[in-house]
């Protein structure tokens, strides 16, 4: 019935981000926005159905070609974990100031 959902082509535009979801592509937008990159989504969410996952829900985000690498890298950094190193050592001083008290 369906075919594979596939990103729409624009000239001078690329799809970066493919998402179930709009909230995720939307704070992706919003994270771009914060490095001054610019983006426009494209859902092709079926709002008729309530649907929020799979094919006939997915959403997408765009950037002009000249923003693609930067955009790219950026959304990397965004989902690479917290190292764990850091997390310690900040509950490591909380646990420090806490015993002088």
């Amino acid at each position: 019935m369906f075919k594979d959902p596939t990103p729409n082509k624009f000239e001078n535009w690329v799809c970066i981000l493919e998402r179930g979801t709009e909230y995720e592509v939307q704070m992706a937008k919003n994270y771009l926005n914060s490095l001054q990159i610019p983006s426009n989504i494209l859902s092709k969410r079926d709002r008729s159905y309530s649907l929020n996952i799979g094919e006939m829900s997915m959403v997408y985000l765009y950037v002009p070609n000249e923003f693609e690498e930067e955009a790219r890298e950026a959304l990397e950094e965004l989902d690479e974990p917290i190292e764990d190193e850091d997390v310690d050592e900040d509950q490591d001083e909380d646990e420090d100031e806490e015993d002088e008290s």
